[in-house]
């Protein structure tokens, strides 16, 4: 059968007798996008606000709803893997000077840092120390090493002293656990020589050092945790990846829907 109208006309009439028939056809299309864009890492809040910056507007319950009818939901897996540094005191062990105190407005000002440990195939094992802003809760440095040796947190806190020199407006602050790392002459000394405040948390607190421990619960849930074990350079790999996706592209909602560096660098524009 011909139809006497133009083809761009035909199509948008069908366009819209299929909205018609199911409104919300798009908006789910684009949910099931945006969660498989993130690898299934968001929940509901997180595709409320991507689906915001799309132009839908639209209510977070109704979000909550078509994930939990569509079966989009983070599966949660757990595999218990705690690497203990502490070895009484061996070194200087610093006050506590965060005090819990993680919120900051000032970019570099309040930084934290700690040691984690990942299973590999082979009986292997990955470090990872990451030092984390809490200004925006960016990764600004880490160390990545097979074995928890003393250069597996020196190097990071190099890379972030060179930031720290070029581009801190106030004298910062790193706290850490009581890890013998952190204890160690040569971190004390750079922090020193660098005029770097040193801060511990209370022996066997964690909550003093949360959001580094957040963060590692965080990003084990998204990239390790319910995962088959690999090797070391393949994780160390995955790892690297997942960095630069959590501090580039993973919105946080205390951030007003931005990623860490997106949150940075609109501030600082906003601030010229």
């Amino acid at each position: 059968m011909i139809v006497g109208i133009p083809e761009a006309t035909y199509h948008y009439h069908i366009h819209q007798l299929r909205n018609d028939e199911d409104p919300d056809r798009e908006l789910i299309e684009t949910t099931h996008e945006l969660f498989k864009k993130h690898e299934g890492k968001y929940g509901y809040r997180r595709i409320h606000l991507e689906l915001k910056k799309e132009g839908y507007q639209v209510n977070h319950k109704k979000v909550q709803r078509i994930m939990r009818e569509e079966g989009l939901k983070c599966v949660k897996f757990t595999r218990k893997s705690r690497y203990k540094s502490y070895k009484g005191t061996i070194g200087k062990v610093a006050k506590n000077r965060l005090n819990r105190r993680f919120n900051t407005s000032v970019r570099l000002q309040k930084l934290v840092t700690d040691l984690t440990e990942f299973k590999c195939a082979g009986n292997e094992k990955l470090y990872l120390n990451p030092i984390l802003d809490l200004y925006n809760g960016e990764v600004i440095s880490c160390g990545i090493s097979n074995k928890p040796t003393l250069d597996v947190v020196l190097n990071p806190l190099d890379q972030a002293v060179d930031l720290i020199k070029h581009e801190a407006e106030y004298r910062s602050t790193i706290h850490s656990d009581q890890g013998w790392h952190y204890q160690h002459n040569k971190w004390v000394k750079t922090l020193k020589k660098n005029n770097i405040f040193q801060s511990m948390s209370r022996k066997a607190t964690c909550a003093d050092n949360a959001v580094m421990e957040n963060f590692f619960g965080i990003m084990k849930q998204e990239m390790y945790y319910g995962e088959p074990l690999i090797s070391y350079t393949e994780l160390k790999q995955k790892i690297e990846k997942y960095m630069d996706y959590y501090n580039n592209e993973r919105i946080k909602t205390k951030l007003a829907g931005l990623s860490p560096v997106q949150y940075r660098t609109q501030t600082s524009q906003t601030a010229a």
